[in-house]
């Protein structure tokens, strides 16, 4: 199994975050089993170009929610880490179970 689950479509809240935003979170290590696809189609001219993220972010972004870890960006590099037998990968993870948490007394 390389990821935790694959689905089609997000099922957290939509976040807003532009690409200033997201380049302002520090890439961290996420396991690739704990990962959830929200995509489930793979482009296989995009998973073999060795240039796929030359205009993008180097570091796929994530989203946790609900104490699960969406893959919104990177599938294909997250894919690639997987058939290089890498059981990590760095991404940008927002903590959006942070913003959303309902307020505690």
């Amino acid at each position: 199994m390389i990821f935790r689950a694959v689905q089609e479509g997000k099922p957290y809240p939509e976040h807003g975050l532009s690409t200033k935003d997201w380049a302002k979170i520090p890439p961290r290590q996420v396991r690739l089993d704990e990962l959830v696809t929200i995509k489930k189609v793979l482009e296989l001219e995009t998973l073999l170009a060795e240039d796929s993220t030359f205009y993008g972010d180097l570091f796929p972004h994530a989203v946790q929610w609900g104490g699960k870890i969406y893959l919104e960006d990177g599938l294909h590099r997250a894919v690639r880490a997987a058939l290089r037998n890498r059981t990590v990968l760095h991404a940008r993870v927002f903590e959006l179970d942070f913003l959303t948490a309902p307020a505690r007394d």
